[in-house]
């Protein structure tokens, strides 16, 4: 019998393309994705963690002043990866962002299995942990305790299986893998991704797991400043 090995998956996207309402005044001539801690922009910090996991591929989407992220990062030759944009002539929310992105992130049909992560959240998660193939599941979520301004939390998640109805439940913190079948037959244009996550979770197609290490959604000004005045940095640095 031939034993065959799940491809190694190297392609992640980042999703940038937001306009940081609650940001405000801050994004009115910034993209948050460029937002600065400890004077390196947050888009950065992914970018690193993401290529010492073994991520080669970076996919950006971008909508409100993405032009300074495509001048700022290039095309990626500087991190040690390939950067490839997926551009937004107006923001398509989070699902919309990766179904405007396929081509490019399943060009192949190889692998089509790949990594998201939010550019507004800060982490320390080992994307090394993320499971390398999702069998006969859609996605793999990571979630988190609950933060002050999400107390009711998002997924519930029992032996490693997300459902919405049990407790205790838990934050989803913007990271995750996903299978393209989880977005295609979708129609082009904005969607939320809880929308397509509900309806899989329903189908119990949904896996996930709990990480209790450093985590802030970058949501509010306040958040950004307390995290420049933290000590500890998460691993990003090197």
């Amino acid at each position: 019998m031939i034993v065959t090995f799940p491809v190694a998956i190297k392609t992640a996207m980042i999703l940038a393309a937001g306009r940081g309402e609650r940001m405000r005044p801050l994004t009115d001539e910034v993209p948050k994705p460029l937002l600065k801690i400890n004077d390196r922009p947050l888009i950065e910090y992914h970018i690193l963690a993401l290529e010492k996991s073994g991520f080669s591929r970076i996919v950006i989407n971008h909508a409100w002043l993405g032009q300074q992220i495509v001048d700022y990062l290039g095309d990626g030759q500087r991190f040690g990866v390939q950067i490839i944009y997926s551009p937004e002539a107006t923001a398509l929310e989070t699902a919309g962002g990766i179904i405007n992105a396929l081509p490019v992130l399943c060009p192949d049909g190889v692998n089509p299995t790949f990594a998201v992560v939010n550019a507004d959240i800060f982490c320390d998660y080992d994307y090394t942990k993320l499971p390398t193939h999702l069998g006969n599941d859609l996605a793999h979520l990571v979630l988190v305790n609950n933060p002050p301004h999400n107390p009711a939390g998002d997924f519930a998640i029992e032996s490693g299986r997300l459902g919405q109805q049990s407790e205790p439940r838990f934050t989803f913190s913007g990271i995750g893998l996903y299978h393209r079948d989880l977005f295609t037959g979708r129609q082009a244009g904005s969607l939320r991704l809880a929308v397509v996550l509900r309806d899989a979770i329903t189908r119990d197609r949904v896996r996930g797991e709990v990480y209790a290490g450093q985590w802030i959604d970058i949501g509010t000004p306040e958040r950004l400043a307390q995290l420049n005045t933290m000590e500890r940095i998460a691993h990003y640095d090197r």
